[in-house]
């Protein structure tokens, strides 16, 4: 028999046509395979963007003088920073880098337009966060045109003398937190949450619908449980997991590639359970919203995709739109990169976290209102 024949031809269409019948029920399935290529050109088209400008800059003015006004300007008016006001001390000034409230604070010494007028360079001081080196990277860049403009705005007449090949002053630039923008130091840290986020909303995502399709569910339905005691007994053994994930990625990016740890290993852990229970709680929820394995790894993978793009683990994240910034605020995993960074560049305790932090705890009660809500206590 001919494996090709008219017969053969007509059982195949009829195979076609079941297919696309059962997408066209599936629902979801259908969903998926048009958004999920949407939101990558969006994503990539519009959020996306390898060179960040605007970047939040504090000023530290000890000197008051038209050529020191005229390099305030020049910042001003430059497209990589936004002047967000002076800092009345260092103290205060080194406390907005470390929170993250700005990116770069901008030191004008005192004696600063005296010692330029003596022509002896004196220098500019840029402090910058420079845990993400690629956010940074073309923005100091840029500082070098500073003195050129200063040069041709002030320095002519009377003051042409100081005129010459070099800048009348230099700028100095400070990366504070990663001196050598080794790019390590802002990757590894990352990808502990982002294995953490892969694993624990794909482990928990399958968990109620595995019990569905082995039809073990009405062992679950007989007994006397509440929705959130079996929520939270399927919970607690992948917290446990994830602790240990998390400690096998801090134990490799130390030895592997020598990445620091300046702050507390317990501060660490606190955040990293708050973190991995957060996700956990999305795994359960996608796991009762969903009506099979399948559906359910579809779901992860949805919630998994803005997570890669929108937190600032691939991308830096003062470089992306106002409203990819609001929709990445959204997501836990944003949250996480800025405090793990935090204790492991540049030792940040719990207050200066705090800021961080309730916004995943407000995810992870949100997330559990859903999936209480939708936990069906009948089968369907």
């Amino acid at each position: 028999m001919m494996p090709f024949s008219r017969a053969g031809f007509s059982r195949l269409w009829s195979m076609v046509i079941k297919e696309f019948l059962q997408l066209k029920r599936d629902r979801l399935t259908f969903a998926m395979i048009v958004m999920i290529p949407v939101m990558q050109l969006i994503l990539f088209g519009y959020a996306i963007n390898s060179d960040p400008k605007h970047m939040p800059t504090g000023l530290l003015v000890s000197d008051h003088s038209e050529i020191t006004r005229t390099i305030i300007q020049t910042l001003e008016h430059s497209d990589y920073f936004d002047i967000k006001g002076e800092f009345a001390d260092e103290e205060s000034a080194r406390r907005a880098l470390e929170q993250g409230d700005v990116q770069f604070v901008v030191n004008i010494p005192a004696g600063f337009t005296r010692s330029l007028l003596r022509g002896e360079r004196p220098a500019l001081l840029i402090e910058a966060d420079a845990t993400d080196p690629t956010a940074t990277g073309l923005a100091l860049a840029a500082v070098s045109q500073i003195g050129e403009y200063v040069m041709r705005k002030d320095l002519h007449g009377p003051l042409s003398y100081l005129n010459s090949a070099a800048p009348p002053f230099e700028a100095r630039v400070h990366r504070m937190y990663n001196p050598e923008s080794n790019t390590h130091y802002n990757i590894v840290p990352g990808l502990m949450g982002v294995i953490l986020t892969m694993m624990m909303i794909l482990m928990t995502g399958l968990a109620i619908t595995r019990e569905r399709e082995r039809g073990t569910m009405e062992n679950l339905l007989a007994m006397p449980v509440t929705p959130l005691e079996v929520l939270t007994g399927k919970i607690v053994p992948y917290i446990l997991i994830g602790l240990l994930q998390a400690s096998i990625i801090l134990g490799a990016s130390h030895l592997l590639f020598r990445v620091p740890l300046f702050g507390s290993l317990v501060t660490l852990y606190v955040v990293s359970l708050v973190f991995i229970a957060a996700n956990l709680m999305v795994g359960i929820t996608i796991s009762s919203l969903a009506r099979s394995q399948l559906q359910a790894m579809q779901m992860t993978f949805f919630f998994f995709l803005p997570n890669i793009l929108l937190s600032g683990f691939m991308f830096p994240f003062r470089g992306m739109p106002v409203w990819a910034q609001h929709i990445g605020n959204l997501l836990p995993l944003t949250h996480f990169n800025r405090m793990i960074r935090g204790i492991v560049l540049k030792g940040s305790g719990f207050s200066s976290l705090w800021p961080e932090t309730w916004p995943i705890l407000l995810f992870m009660a949100v997330m559990m209102l859903i999936a209480v809500r939708f936990y069906r206590r009948t089968l369907d």
